[in-house]
């Protein structure tokens, strides 16, 4: 418990220094900030897969959102079926790229890389979809550094995943992973 207070502060203090390094410098990071420490963070300590799986399956997903909103700027109609098309699209391609893994990246994390560049751009590419080119690459590289320091916070100063303790086992677990045979010959 103390080593996930150390690293949720540390990581407070690591997105607070990145919001006031952007406002000292110009960097515009403020509207990502939150939203990048945080998912990064995610990414770094849930214990699913290793880390390199779970961040290969973030990094897919952010990709197929990309190419999603590409799609959608260059070839479907700002209409509530075009945006509709690219939802479906995004998620069905995540899909695919776990299938295509094997299940080896987790849905996990595709999804929360789409749920990063979305959360993250929607707003803009909403506003200006001809400015998809420039607008884009601007969203995703403060998107992007972002996601690092929360990833990079989370992965150095947070225990390891096989470190996270459970909670204490009870009468219930252990009955749970007992064969009826077993507990018909306690019975006796």
């Amino acid at each position: 418990m103390r080593k996930t207070m150390i690293a949720g502060t540390v990581l407070a203090l690591a997105a607070a220094l990145v919001m006031w390094l952007s406002a000292a410098f110009d960097l515009e990071l403020e509207s990502v900030v939150l939203l990048g420490a945080a998912v990064g963070a995610v990414v770094a300590l849930v214990p699913d897969r290793t880390p390199l799986m779970r961040f290969l399956g973030f990094a897919a997903g952010f990709v197929v959102t990309w190419i999603g909103y590409l799609v959608r700027a260059v070839l479907l109609p700002d209409t509530d079926g075009g945006r509709a098309v690219f939802v479906a699209l995004v998620l069905l391609l995540c899909v695919g790229v776990v299938a295509a893994s094997l299940g080896r990246l987790p849905l996990w994390s595709t999804l929360l890389g789409v749920a990063a560049l979305s959360g993250g751009y929607e707003y803009t590419f909403a506003a200006a979809v001809p400015e998809f080119a420039t607008t884009s690459l601007g969203a995703v590289t403060s998107l992007l550094f972002c996601l690092a320091v929360g990833y990079l916070v989370a992965a150095t100063v947070a225990p390891p995943a096989g470190a996270i303790p459970s909670r204490p086992r009870t009468r219930e677990d252990d009955l749970e992973h007992t064969s009826f045979d077993d507990l018909m010959e306690k019975t006796k």
